[in-house]
Parts: C-alpha cells; sequence; structure tokens
C-alpha cells in the first residue's frame, strides 16, 4: 500500500487516458489526492473523485495562477531538451465563497495548493504587487482551511522562511488545527524543520530521485533534498509524485503517473537505510492521518 499524497491526474496531461491511468493505480495499491490548482481543475478534481474509491481531492489557486504567464520548469529536464509540457497560465482570483462550497463535498480533503512562489513571477510584472497577492491569497487559503477545518497543501519555492513566518502567525492564534503538508519541497534541512516544529509535514517527489546538477553543492555525497529525507523523521514524511510533472527516475523524460510513486518510496527507504516496506507503511499512515482517512 502506498499513498500519492500530490498529482494532478485529472489534468489534460491525461485528458485520452485518465480513468485507465487511475483503475490501474488503484490495481497496484496506490491511494491518490488529486490536487486543484484553480477554480475549473479543483470543481473537475471533486468530479472525477466521484467515480473512484482511494482518490480524493483538494481545491485551491496555485500561486502560479494569480498572474497570466507560460513557462518550461528547469526541474523537469533542461531547457534545451523540452519541447512539450509547456506550463501556462491565466490571471485568476480567490474567489472564497466558490471555494467555500467546493469543500464541504465529502471527497474534498484539503485545501490548497497555495502558498508563496517567489521563485515564478514574470520579469514583465510587478514583483512587490504579485507577492502582495500572493499574501492575500494564502490568508484566504489559511482562513477557509480554519474554518472547514481541512489541513492546507502548501506549494512553495524561494519563499520558505516567509511561508513559516505566515503559518506561525496563525498556529499561535489557534487556527489551521487540521495541520497541512508542505508539498514537493525543495529548501533545506533548518526550513524543514521549521515547518514540523510547526506541525506540519514534509512532502517529496521525484526530485530526489534525480542526480545531483553541477551547481548543487554535496553533503556527505547528497544533494540538499535529500539531505533533508534522510535526517527528518520518518513520521513526518509523506510521498508524492506532483504528476504529470517531476518524473522520477528511471522515467525521467517521460510523463509522470501516480504509480510512479513507488520509486520515491523506494528512495526515502535507500536514504533513510530502512526496507520499503517500513517506508510504504508509516508513509500511508501518515497520509490517512492527515488527511482524515
Amino acid at each position: 500500500m502506498l499513498f500519492d499524497t500530490h498529482c494532478h491526474v485529472h489534468f489534460n496531461a491525461y485528458k485520452d487516458d485518465m480513468d485507465d491511468v487511475i483503475k490501474r493505480t488503484l490495481k497496484k495499491g496506490v491511494f491518490m489526492i488529486t490536487v486543484g490548482t484553480q477554480k475549473d481543475t479543483s470543481k473537475n478534481g471533486l468530479l472525477v473523485s466521484e467515480k473512484h474509491d482511494g482518490l480524493w481531492a483538494s481545491v485551491g489557486l496555485h500561486p502560479n495562477h494569480l498572474v497570466a504567464q507560460s513557462f518550461f520548469d528547469d526541474d523537469e529536464l533542461p531547457p534545451e531538451k523540452q519541447t512539450t509540457n509547456k506550463i501556462k497560465t491565466r490571471t485568476e482570483d480567490f474567489d472564497y465563497e466558490y471555494f467555500r462550497k467546493l469543500a464541504q463535498h465529502p471527497k474534498c480533503v484539503a485545501i490548497g495548493e497555495c502558498g508563496l512562489d517567489f521563485y515564478r513571477i514574470p520579469e514583465e510584472a510587478n514583483k512587490d504587487e504579485v507577492i502582495e497577492k500572493q499574501y492575500e491569497v494564502v490568508r484566504q487559503h489559511f482562513d477557509l482551511a480554519t474554518e472547514m477545518n481541512l489541513p492546507i497543501i502548501i506549494h512553495c519555492r524561494d519563499g520558505y522562511d516567509e511561508q513559516a513566518d505566515l503559518v506561525f502567525e496563525y498556529t499561535k492564534e489557534g487556527k489551521l488545527q487540521a495541520g497541512g503538508v508542505v508539498h514537493c519541497f525543495s529548501g533545506n534541512l533548518e526550513q524543514a524543520n521549521k515547518f514540523i516544529d510547526l506541525g506540519l509535514y514534509i512532502s517529496f517527489t521525484g526530485t530526489i530521485t534525480f542526480p545531483a546538477r553541477k551547481k548543487d553543492v554535496l553533503i556527505d555525497g547528497l544533494t540538499e533534498i535529500q539531505n533533508v529525507v534522510k535526517n527528518i523523521p520518518l513520521e513526518k514524511i509523506l510521498i508524492e509524485t506532483d504528476s504529470p510533472y517531476l518524473t522520477p527516475l528511471p522515467y525521467r523524460g517521460k510523463r509522470n503517473e501516480p504509480g510512479y510513486v513507488e520509486f520515491v518510496a523506494q528512495k526515502v527507504a535507500y536514504l533513510k537505510n530502512l526496507s520499503v516496506e517500513h517506508v510504504a507503511k508509516q508513509t500511508t499512515l501518515n497520509a490517512k492521518k492527515l488527511f482524515k482517512l
């Protein structure tokens, strides 16, 4: 039993074979949470989750959708090797009442993904205005998660310290009681421990299987993210694919699928010198505890 706690199996990347992908993933013994990133994908994720036992959904507005942009993600493949999977976003505002209604769906298990992303701000945009809007929208998500008593799914990039400060602000006021997870973590060990001290889980994707790049600083032969995996408690770890993105080795360069979460589990086991079975059992227990399943 494995649990892919963050995928997008209802996205257009699966428009021709979505049901087949979901069925073969479930047949492998892998549960899934398919994550909303804007109004339409949040609604559609819930509709897809209705059709399958073992599949749940979250609702939220990704920070990259607060401003229109188009980009390749360097974490996928080097830009010179990318010919497909270009990500396009449009400007959208957070409609609190719309998402509040979606969050009442019995298959909705979390609010998000949402968060601070200082890495992906278009050069032509007013950076200060974009960041101000990100803060405003994160607060709206945190308020909704508090009201609905649902965990929060945080997307963050190049803003972990600021994101932790915002979580601290809410938790010290007794809010965000349902906890949450920092998904696709890419920060350092100190930052990971900040979130753990705030009661959150840390989730890892196929990026932990990637070999070191020239710009990476190695820690005892490990990349920074691998060092985080090694040194935080397994009881605070979730695993995910973020599919269709961030395909782990040995399939990097191809479309990711939720079933490939097994390779993330294998790498966690290797880095922590544990059996894959133990990692699978504990991370699944962690997921069920956080998402109340």
